[in-house]
């Protein structure tokens, strides 16, 4: 997804559904007239990503227009409490002893201390460190809570930062300790690879809705019944795996060569995939990100079964092609990115995004064949053979003779292929993130002894 909220530039996300992002000072409508909600006031941020997908389809369910409040974390309480929106989506702790009224949670996640250094083993350890945490966010509320047990407990509250920031600073010890959920600290160890929890904090937090204290019970019972059926259906579970499946997939030791790599290997190679985004309207940082699974973007890489080239092209593919030189990097660049074209072509034209490319890149591990076997075994055993969340859990199955004998295409590495596919994913994103602002202090200095910075 590209820059999140720049909210003025965001697309008509169905057809029943307006998303129109007016001036504040708008008076609120009714809600089913026109929902206004409350989102966090970030750019490329997974959680707002999350966060906006998950209400875009309530507002879709209610049939009803949506209009977006942006406003920093510290200002969302707030300005729901003055009744300036109908609800805030903004992945907020609940609390239910408070005047703001809140769903059903629909994540819970654990709150955990990051420090750099030796990392503390207690609150008591906590007492003498200088520790940030975003204002207004579930991380400060459960500081909030630990504070009633610890009043000597203190903590800077940083405005119109994100998580992803702080956790930065504690890796480049320029800040003792702060408070992240454990997805957030996940997707930062692939930029961060030391940073380790200490212990968690007060309670799980479970992430919830908030409503206006002036909210009418019949949108409080709408926002229960789509949150119960989200769960229900799985496409609460999707949206999950859509954007935290694949936080862990990438070792230590892994993140530290692919992101050393993004700037010492992908600038000879990046207006090549560029060039072939442009030609098949894929993102060059997912092309990227297949060449650098595949090869290490490594023009001149063969396997032992003669798999060759940037892209790992077999003979077949390469003849399918029309490459004349399997080692020549453009070439293989360019055939590697139609290829993974025509297979997204081939899937049922009502596979929507962003599962058609996963499942694509599937094909591409293990042929279009092998990705049909497993959509098959998907169907057979009650799942959704259009979505990749659950495509994946029956594609190692492709290994097992119990199931690969009753199949037409037979034997296939089926877990290889899941596990190419949430990598890609991992190394598609942390592209995505480098090319933004978001993380504008990330210079890694604790990982190089060569001294280069990100800039």
């Amino acid at each position: 997804m590209h820059k999140l909220i720049r909210l003025g530039l965001l697309a008509c996300l169905g057809a029943l559904l307006f998303i129109a992002c007016a001036p504040d000072e708008l008076p609120r409508k009714s809600w089913r007239e026109e929902l206004t909600v409350i989102v966090v006031q970030t750019e490329n941020n997974v959680d707002a990503e999350f966060e906006l997908q998950l209400v875009t389809l309530f507002a879709k369910q209610l049939q009803t227009k949506i209009r977006l409040l942006s406003l920093p974390l510290d200002k969302i309480l707030p300005a729901l409490r003055a009744n300036r929106a109908h609800m805030a989506a903004a992945g907020l702790r609940r609390n239910d002893h408070g005047d703001v009224f809140y769903s059903s949670p629909y994540q819970v996640v654990s709150e955990q201390v990051v420090c750099g250094g030796t990392l503390p083993r207690k609150i008591e350890d906590l007492l003498h460190k200088d520790i940030a945490v975003v204002a207004g966010s579930a991380q400060e509320a459960a500081l909030q809570e630990t504070q009633q047990r610890w009043p000597a407990l203190r903590w800077e509250s940083r405005r119109e930062q994100l998580v992803a920031e702080l956790l930065a600073e504690v890796a480049e010890e320029d800040l003792d300790c702060t408070v992240a959920n454990e997805e957030q600290l996940a997707l930062a160890r692939n930029y961060h690879p030391d940073l380790d929890a200490a212990f968690d904090i007060a309670v799980p937090s479970r992430l919830a809705w908030a409503f206006a204290p002036d909210s009418e019970e019949a949108l409080l019972a709408e926002a229960q019944k789509f949150l119960t059926l989200s769960k229900q259906d799985g496409t609460l579970r999707r949206l999950l795996d859509r954007y935290y499946g694949h936080n862990e997939r990438l070792e230590p030791v892994d993140a530290v060569a692919f992101i050393t790599k993004t700037r010492t290997v992908l600038p000879r190679f990046r207006s090549l995939f560029e060039e072939a985004a442009t030609l098949t309207g894929i993102e060059w940082q997912l092309l990227a990100a297949v060449g650098y699974q595949e090869s290490h973007w490594n023009p001149l890489a063969t396997s032992r079964t003669n798999v060759r080239g940037m892209m790992m092209l077999t003979e077949d593919t390469a003849d399918r092609m029309k490459v004349s030189n399997r080692l020549d990097a453009r070439q293989s660049i360019m055939a590697g990115a139609h290829y993974l074209q025509i297979l997204k072509e081939q899937l049922p034209l009502r596979i929507d995004e962003p599962d058609r490319t996963w499942l694509a890149l599937a094909a591409y591990n293990q042929g279009a064949g092998h990705l049909e076997d497993a959509r098959i075994l998907a169907k057979q055993s009650g799942l959704n053979p259009d979505v990749w969340a659950d495509v994946k859990k029956v594609m190692p199955l492709l290994s097992h003779p119990n199931y690969y004998e009753q199949l037409k295409h037979g034997e296939a590495r089926g877990g290889e292929a899941v596990v190419f596919v949430e990598t890609v994913r991992l190394h598609h994103d942390i592209l995505k993130q480098l090319n933004t602002s978001e993380m504008p202090r990330l210079r890694f200095k604790s990982y190089f002894s060569s001294g280069f910075r990100v800039p």
